[in-house]
């Protein structure tokens, strides 16, 4: 069986691809510093499964990050440990430059080492859309230049470049991964789609910045999980991915197809209304990207429409209610991210 380490496993993106790989027979080690976007909860079918293991450890810490990788010898380490919240990047960038990029540099110089007895390990770098900052029109491709806005997705850029010259000055065995908005199960809601679940389900106003005309590139996280392993099984070494949907839509959109989801599956309150709020400093108008490459050269391509997708995730935080009284209410429903 073989044993692949994903770092920030308790996460939104992690928990998903954990619960994947499961499924597919891996033998998988969890390592997550349990900051506050990670829940027990999100895994807590899987947890006496015999080919799991959780380690609760920072990705600084290469004391402990070595001991792992000597006595499991991953075949494949997905780094997804990271600070991803653009607001409270706003608030303080601090905690992103040492979990983004401090990090990761603390676990190249860790996989550094242990590839050098273990060639066939691979590390796959998972990154994200907003490096390439705002694009108004046509989309990103790998081989475009980075231009991130905000101090996240500064913190995600240098993390890929130092991954990248990892490759290209060490020779480690490493891909790149850059994905467009994700939502479905197990995400925080301090994320759009499940603050407005949370808010609908609640009798409370359904904020957006601005006037709702910011666009994304919406991508259902079983999609993006699927890709991953792709990339892990067919993905070339030194190479850039990127992993999205194609398809585009602004938030305001995204709050009608949701209330329409919704309305079907409960009665909402009578407070259950758009809400118009003060727009975060630096706002990106549109983000999208071009993945012909991981689709021509792996074959990957998303399943999941966006309604379905929709369907799906509501049904999930419906069925699952107590995942909110875990968290801590400030971080459901305190705004973030206001210049002071």
């Amino acid at each position: 069986m073989q044993k692949i380490l994903v770092t920030g496993g308790l996460g939104f993106i992690g928990s998903n691809l954990v619960k994947m790989l499961l499924d597919k027979n891996f033998y998988v080690i969890n390592v997550d510093k349990i900051s506050y976007a990670s829940n027990f909860y999100n895994l807590k079918d899987i947890s006496n499964k015999k080919n799991y293991k959780f380690f609760k450890t920072d990705i600084g810490n290469k004391k402990k990050l070595k001991k792992i990788f000597n006595l499991f010898k991953p075949i494949c380490v997905f780094n997804l440990a990271a600070e991803t919240h653009v607001d409270r990047s706003i608030d303080g960038p601090k905690k992103f430059i040492e979990s983004n990029i401090l990090g990761t540099f603390n676990l190249l110089e860790c996989f550094k080492e242990f590839s050098k007895k273990n060639k066939k390990s691979k590390l796959i770098h998972i990154s994200t859309d907003e490096v390439f900052g705002d694009v108004l029109v046509g989309r990103s491709r790998e081989t475009d230049s980075y231009a991130p806005s905000s101090p996240y997705a500064a913190t995600k850029a240098s993390s890929d470049h130092l991954v990248y010259s990892y490759v290209r000055t060490y020779d480690i065995p490493a891909i790149i991964t850059n994905c467009s908005n994700n939502y479905g199960p197990r995400q925080h809601p301090e994320k759009l789609i499940p603050k407005l679940i949370y808010n609908a389900m609640n009798n409370k106003p359904l904020p957006i910045y601005g006037k709702g005309k910011n666009s994304r590139e919406w991508i259902y996280v079983n999609d993006h999980c699927d890709a991953l392993i792709k990339v892990f099984q067919k993905g070339k070494i030194g190479h850039f991915y990127n992993i999205g949907s194609n398809f585009n839509i602004n938030n305001l959109k995204v709050i009608k197809i949701l209330l329409s989801t919704i309305k079907r599956k409960i009665k909402i309150g009578r407070h259950v209304k758009i809400k118009f709020v003060k727009d975060r400093p630096g706002h990106d108008l549109r983000y999208a990207i071009n993945s012909s490459k991981i689709k021509k050269e792996l074959g990957w391509k998303p399943k999941t429409r966006f309604i379905e997708g929709i369907e799906n995730t509501f049904s999930w935080y419906f069925k699952n209610k107590s995942y909110y009284s875990l968290l801590k209410k400030k971080d459901i429903i305190r705004r973030v991210g206001l210049k002071k």
